[in-house]
């Protein structure tokens, strides 16, 4: 079952060692700013993640997400991707 957006927030502010709720402004910011990228048609690469694209079309709009590497290759995808 996927993390709640509760759940994630947790999780991230232990890794970050703040408080939650400094934690919900980033990850909202985040979203926010992901999403104004998105109205614009224009795409998102973040290193370790892997690339976000809107491909608009005459009748219709397409989100992608492109994995990287090392997302592909934990999940057992072709990668060239090696641990250091």
């Amino acid at each position: 079952m996927p993390k709640t957006k509760k759940e994630f927030i947790t999780l991230l502010a232990k890794r970050m060692n703040v408080d939650e709720k400094t934690t919900k402004q980033w990850i909202d910011a985040y979203t926010d700013t992901l999403i104004d990228i998105f109205k614009t048609g224009e795409g998102v690469t973040i290193d370790g993640l892997g690339g976000f694209y809107v491909s608009r079309r005459r009748d219709s709009t397409a989100f992608k997400f492109n994995p990287s590497q090392k997302i592909r290759h934990y999940l057992g995808w072709s990668s060239t991707y090696t641990e250091k």
